[in-house]
């Protein structure tokens, strides 16, 4: 038997970072994933810039260091030892009043051993910009450790307080060099053959946008977005690269990590089965999977779970071929011995609840399902 609340399902994974131990999660509550990367992160390395920033920190030290992102204190650290000046700058953070933006910042410097003075609440920008803003930073030194996107906004509103910022690139985010994992991700949420889509990165959502918009189907992944494939973001600075498009708020759990939004998805989908009796055998319906008369299982294809779909909708109810094509084949195809295959496939399947699925001559098909 297969089991999991996510048995069936289809998740679209959009990161490169963790990615295999996001997908590992989501399977072992039951899930297939397709895993569409539509984000590169880079390591700065520890030279040029990132080596500048350390040694002019370490020569005339800050009295604050905002730190951004786990990936971002744990590769600053990691960095300064491969260059040898990984004690100068614990020495240097050891004394420094340390603010976090958010939990994983928070974390990571905690693992590290340093004392977080602050961390941001919602974990956003405005946070830490809300605080400076209250306090006097008028010729005070402040790092900042920079996101893959460079942070620049959150620099430039502290430098207009006044304060002496010094800029600490760690690693940047890109478009993938091949998008054609992107691209195949984005077909499949068009299609509605994804039931749900990750990101873990705000420029994650603005790539799948920018990539989506460079294959000429912005507006077909919008609308799936909007209408049928929920986004589930791993903190609210990510969902708001949903927001800032016009899209209804994605699911956001209450801790910024990437297990809780795993379990978060699990959960959304967990009451999305349905459960009827057809041909007076129990049919539990959950995605792709039909389990049928509690333990024989029946995995639909697409069309074939879209066509179920469309007639459990309304029990009892004829829905001629002329709808079904519209709702299956989203009115790209006329001809309605497509849905007599697809309906004496689906009925093959489902085996002794079958006869559930009734022909009407000359009006179409019902489910007798209760």
């Amino acid at each position: 038997m297969t089991t999991g609340p996510l048995a069936g399902y289809t998740i679209g994974v959009t990161a490169d970072r963790r990615a295999d131990e996001q997908m590992k999660l989501l399977a072992g509550r039951g899930a297939d994933c397709l895993h569409g990367p539509v984000i590169k992160t880079h390591p700065v390395g520890a030279e040029d810039e990132l080596r500048d920033a350390t040694a002019a920190l370490i020569a005339a030290p800050p009295d604050l260091v905002v730190f951004t992102t786990g990936l971002g204190v744990r590769g600053w650290l990691e960095a300064a030892d491969a260059i040898r000046l990984g004690d100068d700058l614990h020495a240097i953070l050891g004394t420094s009043e340390l603010l976090a933006r958010g939990p994983k910042a928070n974390g990571a410097l905690v693992t590290a051993g340093f004392d977080v003075a602050w961390t941001a609440p919602r974990a956003r920008y405005d946070d830490i910009t809300d605080l400076l803003e209250a306090r006097d930073v008028q010729g005070v030194r402040i790092a900042v450790q920079l996101d893959g996107a460079g942070a620049n906004d959150l620099c430039d509103a502290i430098e207009s307080m006044g304060a002496d910022v010094v800029r600490v690139p760690v690693y940047r985010w890109s478009l993938p060099a091949d998008h054609a994992d992107a691209e195949r991700l984005i077909r499949a949420v068009i299609d509605r053959r994804v039931d749900a889509l990750t990101f873990t990165a705000k420029p994650a959502i603005e790539n799948f946008f920018e990539i989506a918009s460079l294959m000429g189907l912005l507006d077909e992944a919008v609308e799936a977005l909007r209408d049928d494939v929920p986004s589930f973001c791993v903190g609210p600075v990510c969902a708001t690269g949903i927001t800032d498009v016009g899209l209804p708020d994605p699911f956001v759990p209450e801790r910024h990590r990437l297990g809780a939004m795993v379990q978060q998805v699990a959960q959304h989908f967990a009451g999305k089965g349905d459960d009827v009796e057809m041909a007076g055998t129990s049919v539990r319906v959950q995605g792709r999977l039909a389990v049928i008369d509690g333990g024989q299982e029946a995995w639909l294809t697409d069309r074939e779970r879209s066509l179920l779909t469309a007639l459990l909708a309304k029990p009892g109810a004829v829905v001629s071929k002329p709808e079904l094509l519209r709702r299956v084949w989203n009115g790209t195809e006329t001809d309605e011995h497509l849905v007599e295959v697809t309906i004496a496939r689906l009925r093959q399947r489902l085996g002794p609840a079958a006869d559930g699925i009734e022909t009407v001559v000359r009006r179409g098909y019902r489910v007798t399902a209760v």
